[in-house]
């Protein structure tokens, strides 16, 4: 061997026996500063770096399947033996006290589902033929049939399932988890919004997903499921990396010195913005590829059925991103809003949605995913237990539809801490009412926050001189559903 050879190794590896625990703390600092639990400030320009909870927790993400419009859970979850003997009567007077409709109350008739329900499981929980995939999670699932809202309009009671409050201009609650905990995902944002319908779009629009006073790095991202998963992702025609990289370099340069003399929160916010869009130029499309998925795993989310494709991509992709660090996965599925034709309006939606929210929960649940990943089902209310007539009256069940109900519907839950295998909660004869176990929308969304680590009460944002907070001034702990 050449002695300059000899003495070069022999130098390396002097140097690596000397210094081997000063490298491996160096690469230690690295990883614990990412995950915020180093005790030191983070720098401001990273507002989406991992955050401590407020206690040790069971989850670390959510997938929120939003069924906007409102199903009916009275044809879904929550059958009702004694409508069949009332079908077509009026409804008794003692059912509507709570009704201010002077139009609907005088001619309020009862109608009954035309829905057949079996019991699933070994817990017996109720579901109906349109749901037969999503009913064999029974087991795993939390059915929770008395939840209530003080609204029955889809804007401000999808803006106060979604962000805690009918105004608009507030933050929703991807964003408030993201300010809470920030993101693990490095190369992907820490809330993303995942889009499908039947047709219709979400009342509520992009405030459903706004980050409203909050920093705008927390706002919810839209994703395609095809193509640029983000529009003007892909750098032009022409553009190289490396020319990206460094005019990139040069940009942040500039705002870290406006940072510095200004100290806008929104800089840091619009620095951080920049790195993670170059990041994902790479990690956006690895997301979108399916060829590493088996053939199996791509037929129980219906991804080659022309019916279940766009819900089944967006479900197999809300998987990927949780793998991959993501914080907050919504998915919204539109309209549920079925004022006529409500059978056939029902028929369509939940032969979209079943199979794949079914197999969401089942995949999950074999790669280890669910006991960290809380998955919710649901939208801002439910429907009447009588006809809806505004649109004549339509004694027949396949032209009829159901109005607005916030007074007493059914939401799923899943992991992430939730006791499985349960029904909480019960409404009256003809499910007008809750009579045991109200939960109100601040309710859940305060144990949806405890299933994160997260205390509703602490988790603030200063505002116009005032704290705000995802529940407002109620909200709380729903103990029932926790296991």
């Amino acid at each position: 061997m050449n002695p300059a050879d000899f003495f070069a190794i022999q130098g390396r590896r002097r140097f690596l026996k000397r210094t081997a625990c000063g490298l491996g703390m160096i690469a230690l600092a690295e990883l614990l500063h990412r995950e915020g639990r180093t005790g030191e400030a983070a720098p401001r320009s990273d507002p989406a770096r991992p955050k401590p909870p407020h206690f040790p927790s069971p989850a670390k993400n959510v997938i929120f399947l939003f069924m906007a419009g409102g199903p009916s859970q009275l044809d879904l979850f929550d059958p009702k033996p004694v409508m069949k003997k009332l079908h077509g009567e009026p409804v008794p007077e003692s059912f509507l006290k709570t009704l201010d409709d002077a139009l609907i109350r005088g001619s309020a008739r009862v109608m009954a589902s035309p829905r057949t329900f079996k019991k699933y499981g070994q817990c017996g929980m109720d579901f109906s033929d349109f749901l037969p995939r999503l009913a064999t999670c029974a087991d795993d699932l939390c059915m929770v049939r008395s939840l209530v809202s003080h609204l029955s309009n889809h804007d401000p009671a999808q803006l106060l399932m979604n962000c805690g409050t009918p105004l608009y201009g507030h933050p929703s609650m991807g964003s408030w988890v993201t300010y809470g905990l920030g993101s693990e995902s490095e190369d992907l944002p820490g809330f993303v919004v995942l889009l499908s319908n039947s047709g219709k779009g979400v009342d509520g629009g992009s405030a459903l997903w706004s980050n409203g006073f909050l920093p705008s790095a927390y706002r919810g991202v839209t994703f395609r499921s095809s193509g640029d998963p983000i529009l003007h992702l892909t750098s032009p025609k022409g553009v190289h990396t490396a020319t990206q990289r460094a005019r990139l370099a040069a940009i942040q340069d500039l705002n870290r010195i406006h940072e510095e003399t200004t100290g806008d929160s929104e800089i840091a916010s619009r620095i951080a913005a920049y790195e993670l869009a170059y990041r994902m130029q790479a990690a956006a499309p690895e997301l979108l590829d399916f060829s590493k998925e088996s053939t199996a795993t791509l037929e129980s989310y219906g991804i080659h059925n022309d019916t279940t494709r766009w819900f089944g991509t967006n479900c197999l992709l809300a998987r990927r991103m949780v793998e991959r660090g993501v914080r907050f996965v919504q998915l919204y599925h539109s309209t549920w809003d079925d004022h006529s034709e409500l059978n056939k309006h029902l028929r369509i939606n939940t032969a979209m949605t079943d199979q794949p929210a079914a197999a969401l929960i089942q995949d999950l649940k074999s790669r280890g995913l669910l006991d960290e990943t809380l998955v919710i089902w649901g939208g801002e209310f439910g429907r009447t237990p009588m006809y809806e007539i505004r649109r004549g009256p339509g004694m027949d069940p396949e032209k009829a539809g159901r109005d607005h109900h916030p007074f007493g519907f059914t939401m799923l839950l899943a992991g992430g801490g939730i006791r499985g295998g349960q029904i909480v909660g019960q409404t009256d004869e003809l499910g007008y009412n809750t009579v045991e176990d109200r939960i109100h929308v601040h309710d859940l969304q305060a144990t949806i926050l405890h299933c994160l680590g997260i205390d509703h009460t602490r988790l603030t944002y200063r505002h116009q001189g005032r704290d705000f907070r995802l529940t407002d001034v109620s909200g709380r702990l729903v103990h029932k559903l926790l296991v």
